[in-house]
C-alpha cells in the first residue's frame, strides 16, 4: 500500500513561479531587474496551474484533498489561506499571474451572492468572480521572498565563482558557440557572465520570424549554459551557504506555516506565494531534491509549483512533510524524493515534520536586521534603518544605554500598545476629513483594492511578428530572467 493511501493532507504550502512575461534584464553582479510584464499566455498558464491545484487539493475525491479547507463548491475561506507576491520591482508580473492562478483555484460561483430585503439575490459580476486577497511584499521593505538582490556577500561570492577556474574553462569551451550567437541578439553583447538567453527565449516565443530564422539547437545549448550559470549562483554546497540567500529568507516562514499547519487549534490550510524561479534553485538544492535526480539543477518552467504537503498517518503519530512538484504547463504533478543532513531519503518519500524544521531551522533568515548581517549590507533595502543605533532622549538613558539595532527600539507589548493609539488618532483624523470633504458618507462600507499599474503592457505589431520589450531593452550588461 503507497505512504498516500494511509496519510492525509493537512495543509499545503504552495511555491509557484510567474507565467510568461516579456523581457526581464537582471545586472550580472547583484541581480537588480528592470520592468516586465505578464502576457495572456502566462495569465492562461497560472489559470491552468490553479486548476490543476484545485484538482488535487481541493477536490474532496482526491487522495490529497485538504483536509478541512472546505471542498471546491465551496467559496474562499480567507481565515484558513494565506496568499502572497513578490513585488520584485517587475511591475506586477508575479501579482498578475497569482491572480490568474487564485482564478483557477477558485473561480467564479453561484454562491458568492447576497440576499437583499427586497427579495432579489445579487450574485458578484463575472458570474460570481471571487476576490481573493493577495499581501504583494515589496522587496525594499521585506526581504523575505527576495533574498539575493543588494546582498553584498552574495554578490561578492558571485565575483569569485566568475573569476573561477571552474567558470573561466567553461568560459572557453562556450565562447565559439556565444560568438555564433551574436547575429540573434539585436546587437546585445554575450559572453558567459552576462548569459542573454532570456532575450532569446522570449523573442523564441512570441516573435515568428525569429523563431524560423534561429537555428533549433541554439536554444538549447543557450538554456543549458543559462541553467549551469543561475545553478552555481543560486546553490550552495551548505544549507547555510549565502550562495542559498535566495531560499534562506523563505525558510523562516515555510517552517512557520508547516508547524502551524500541524497544529489542529490553528485552522491554517494553505499558503501561497507567488515567486521568481531562483528561490525554486536554492530551496530544491538545500533540501536534496537535485541530488535525489528526480529533477534536474534548472531554472524551473513558467508557473512551475512546489508543494510541501503536511501529512498525518491516520494511525496518528508525528505529522510528516512531502515534496509534490510540477515543472510547468505540460508537466503533471510528481512527488519527489529528499535528501539532507540528518536524512539520507532511505527512510522514504514522507519526512517527520520535526527533522525538517531541525535540518533548516538555523540556516533561515528570519529578519532584515538578520539579512542585513549576513549579506554585510549596511544601507539598501532598509538596512540603514534597521541598523540604526539607539539614540538616547535623556541623561539618564545616556549613561545607561548601549547601542542596538532600531529594531529592538521597543518591547512588543510596549510597541503594540504605542501602534495602536496612534493608529485609532490618524484613522479618526482621516476619517472626520474624509466625512467633512464629502469623499465618504455614513454607513459605506470600502473594499481596499491593489492600484492597478499605470502601465499594463506594450506591444508593437509588425505584420506576422510581435516584439515585445521594456523601456530598458537597449541597456547594455543586464541579464537573465527573474520571474
Amino acid at each position: 500500500m503507497s505512504s498516500q493511501n494511509v496519510t492525509q493532507v493537512l495543509g499545503i504550502v504552495v511555491l509557484a513561479r510567474g507565467g510568461d512575461r516579456q523581457t526581464l534584464y537582471l545586472a550580472p553582479d547583484d541581480y537588480a531587474s528592470s520592468l516586465s510584464y505578464i502576457t495572456p499566455l502566462g495569465e492562461q498558464q497560472e489559470f491552468q496551474l490553479g486548476g490543476s491545484l484545485r484538482s488535487v487539493y481541493l477536490n474532496v475525491t482526491s487522495p490529497s484533498f485538504v483536509q478541512g479547507i472546505f471542498g471546491a463548491t465551496a467559496l474562499f475561506n480567507q481565515s484558513s489561506v494565506i496568499v502572497q507576491a513578490d513585488e520584485a520591482g517587475e511591475d506586477g508580473t508575479l501579482f498578475d499571474g497569482a491572480q490568474a492562478l487564485m482564478q483557477g483555484l477558485w473561480p467564479p460561483s453561484q454562491q458568492e451572492a447576497i440576499f437583499l430585503a427586497n427579495g432579489s439575490t445579487i450574485t458578484s459580476p463575472l458570474g460570481g468572480y471571487q476576490y481573493i486577497p493577495i499581501d504583494s511584499v515589496n522587496p525594499d521593505e521585506d526581504v523575505s521572498l527576495e533574498g539575493a538582490p543588494s546582498c553584498t556577500a552574495w554578490s561578492m561570492r558571485n565575483e569569485a565563482f566568475y573569476n573561477s577556474a571552474g567558470f573561466l574553462e567553461k568560459a572557453n569551451q562556450s565562447a565559439s558557440f556565444l560568438s555564433a550567437l551574436q547575429p540573434y541578439l539585436d546587437g546585445r553583447p554575450v559572453n558567459l557572465e552576462n548569459m542573454v538567453y532570456d532575450y532569446m527565449n522570449v523573442q523564441f516565443i512570441h516573435n515568428a520570424t525569429y523563431a524560423s530564422q534561429l537555428p533549433p539547437a541554439y536554444m538549447v545549448q543557450a538554456r543549458d549554459l543559462a541553467n549551469w550559470h543561475e545553478y552555481n549562483v543560486f546553490a550552495d554546497t551548505a544549507a547555510s551557504g549565502i550562495g542559498n540567500i535566495a531560499g534562506r529568507v523563505m525558510l523562516p516562514s515555510i517552517l512557520n506555516t508547516l508547524q502551524r499547519i500541524s497544529n489542529p487549534l490553528d485552522g491554517l490550510k494553505m499558503q501561497f506565494s507567488a515567486i521568481s524561479y531562483q528561490p525554486f534553485l536554492s530551496l530544491m538544492n538545500m533540501t536534496g531534491m537535485f541530488e535525489s535526480g528526480q529533477v534536474p539543477p534548472a531554472i524551473v518552467e513558467y508557473a512551475a509549483a512546489l508543494v510541501l504537503e503536511v501529512r498525518q498517518p491516520f494511525g496518528g503519530g508525528e505529522p510528516v512533510v512531502r515534496a509534490n512538484f510540477k515543472n510547468g504547463t505540460d508537466d503533471e504533478f510528481h512527488i519527489v524524493d529528499m535528501i539532507f543532513d540528518n536524512w539520507n531519503g532511505s527512510g522514504g518519500q514522507d519526512v517527520p515534520l520535526s527533522n525538517f524544521v531541525a535540518a533548516f531551522q538555523e540556516a533561515g533568515v528570519n529578519s532584515t536586521v538578520a539579512w542585513c548581517n549576513v549579506c554585510q549590507q549596511a544601507v539598501q533595502r532598509g538596512c540603514q534603518q534597521a541598523l540604526a543605533p539607539i539614540v538616547p532622549t535623556t541623561p539618564e538613558g545616556a549613561a545607561s544605554s548601549t547601542l542596538t539595532s532600531s529594531s529592538h527600539m521597543f518591547s512588543p507589548v510596549g510597541a503594540g500598545f504605542l501602534g495602536a493609539g496612534l493608529a485609532t488618532i490618524l484613522l479618526s483624523a482621516l476619517l472626520g476629513l474624509l466625512l467633512f470633504a464629502g469623499v465618504l458618507s455614513y454607513g459605506g462600507i470600502w473594499r481596499l483594492r491593489r492600484l492597478s499599474y499605470i502601465s499594463r503592457r506594450s506591444r508593437d505589431w509588425r505584420g506576422d511578428e510581435m516584439e515585445l520589450h521594456s523601456e530598458v531593452n537597449s541597456v547594455v550588461g543586464l541579464k537573465m530572467p527573474h520571474s
